[in-house]
């Protein structure tokens, strides 16, 4: 008889493999749109010269001229491509930051991003992530824990600091009124407060005095902790700690042009870079390593993660500074790319969200970005390597001129009667826009713990009507894969032939 694969989009993995029959039990490199898997699109080198340091924020945009601006802050300088050419744009006298955030015993001195009292416990260097807004055509950026800086477009003067801005902060952020806020700061009598915040003159980043003829206002957000990060969600501001998260509402009062209410508790950051705003629904990670949404008017929610397992065993919490959140809209999706403890400090693997299916498939894969954005103005996503190399990705199917691998493995499931073994005979493919070969693997065991065996791989060359094998068992999982340049396939609904055999 003729069994054709029916398989639900997203891959399930933190169940046992007999427990979720009819689902994806592993992949790596795939995605799932309108229900069904296909392998992700490839990427190729966008600037030919690598950026000096590790990058780990992005920002692009059009300034007045038409040209496009893309911004790179790396831990040891700030970057800028303008019309194709590489300029450096890095302040003055500003000296390299931390590659790696590193955690020293009590005693070491000033506390760390946020990270308490002075001389409390432990305290950390953090790895070096640049905060970047625009201010019209002109470039906001403050390094973690540094001053802030303003940059106005011009490649050949570098960024310059804004002298009444606070000394430090974690985070600034220009709001729709073109006020820049910045958050975890040096309050104005020269102490800090990583709850604090403060605001210059609305169209005046030079005055951060408040005073009764401008709208500078200096406040703090409730409770302890920090704050991580603050976007925009429309035209109000989101404020993560890293144990809550906060609202951000213009209020145009004489005293203080915000007003900051707090949404919930026990849903923080887990670190600067780990949150996005997609479609007016924020995203994010929370230090525990779980997964959420918000929307104005409504509640944080958690989004349940079945692929959780691996990445909470794997992921390394003392980098986590460096995790990032970035978008593929083309795709709506939602990526976290994270340091893997197997793979050394850097990011190394990503998860991601298929955010505009209901059933909200979850992906992941091998690929190393410590700084990623979604197209727009560029016609491609954005990301950079470790080594400073950009790349402009879902273009192409290959993997910069070399080979793009992907698989995707279903759960061990039944095709026939679960009392009856079952003898595969060969398959019909089904593969849409295949380019290069697929290979199938074929997983047969009698039961749930029973010694299994493949048989395989078995090639499905492009335009392939059937291809006979011969496989036995009560239960089957199915792999398909392939490791070429160029590479593509979106997995149909392949039918099996099937022959139902005595018991035994």
């Amino acid at each position: 008889m003729r069994v054709p694969l029916q398989i639900s989009p997203g891959l399930v993995s933190d169940e046992t493999t007999y427990s979720t029959p009819g689902n994806w039990a592993d992949g790596e490199n795939v995605r799932f749109r309108l229900g069904r898997a296909e392998s992700i699109g490839g990427w190729e080198a966008y600037f030919a010269s690598a950026l000096s340091g590790v990058c780990r924020s992005m920002v692009a945009w059009i300034d007045n001229l038409s040209q496009t601006n893309i911004a790179f802050g790396t831990h040891s300088g700030l970057y800028v491509i303008k019309s194709g050419v590489l300029y450096d744009i890095t302040p003055v006298g500003l000296g390299s930051g931390e590659i790696d955030t590193i955690t020293y015993p009590s005693g070491y001195g000033g506390g760390g991003y946020g990270m308490g009292a002075y001389s409390v416990g432990q305290s950390e260097a953090q790895a070096r992530v640049w905060s970047l807004a625009l201010y019209g055509q002109s470039l906001v950026a403050s390094p973690s824990e540094g001053s802030v800086y303003l940059w106005g477009n011009d490649p050949l003067v570098p960024a310059a600091i804004i002298t009444d801005a606070p000394s430090s902060c974690s985070r600034v952020v220009v709001t729709p009124e073109r006020q820049i806020l910045a958050f975890g700061v040096t309050k104005v009598d020269g102490t800090y407060n990583p709850m604090g915040i403060r605001a210059s003159d609305i169209e005046d980043p030079s005055n951060w005095t408040p005073a009764t003829d401008n709208n500078s206002f200096e406040t703090a957000v409730e409770g302890g902790g920090f704050i991580v990060d603050c976007q925009l969600l429309g035209s109000f501001l989101l404020i993560w700690t890293d144990n809550a998260l906060f609202l951000g509402q213009f209020v145009d009062s004489d005293s203080q042009s915000y007003r900051f209410d707090k949404v919930a508790s026990g849903c923080g950051l887990i670190g600067p870079q780990a949150a996005i705003v997609v479609n007016q629904t924020a995203y994010w990670m929370t230090p525990d390593l779980r997964f959420f949404a918000f929307q104005y008017g409504g509640i944080p929610t958690e989004i349940p993660c079945p692929i959780s397992r691996e990445f909470r065993e794997n992921v390394d919490l003392d980098q986590s500074a460096k995790i990032v959140a970035s978008s593929i809209g083309k795709f709506s999706e939602v990526w976290w790319f994270y340091p893997d403890s197997r793979d050394g400090n850097e990011n190394s693997r990503y998860v991601s969200l298929n955010v505009g299916d209901q059933a909200l498939p979850w992906s992941k894969g091998p690929i190393a970005r410590t700084a990623f954005i979604d197209s727009g103005p560029l016609a491609y996503p954005l990301g950079v390597d470790e080594a400073g190399q950009t790349y402009l990705h879902e273009k192409g199917n290959e993997a910069d001129g070399v080979a793009l691998s992907w698989f995707v493995e279903s759960s061990s499931q039944y095709l026939g009667e679960g009392e009856r073994r079952t003898l595969l005979r060969g398959v019909w493919p089904d593969f849409e826009a295949q380019q290069g070969d697929v290979s199938l693997t074929v997983k047969v065991r009698a039961y749930p713990q029973g010694t299994g065996a493949s048989k395989g791989p078995f090639t499905l060359p492009v335009g392939r009507e059937k291809r006979d094998f011969m496989a036995e068992g009560r239960m089957v999982a199915l792999r398909f894969s392939a490791s070429a340049a160029p590479t593509f396939a979106r997995i149909g609904k392949p039918s099996f032939d099937v022959e139902l055999l005595g018991e035994r």
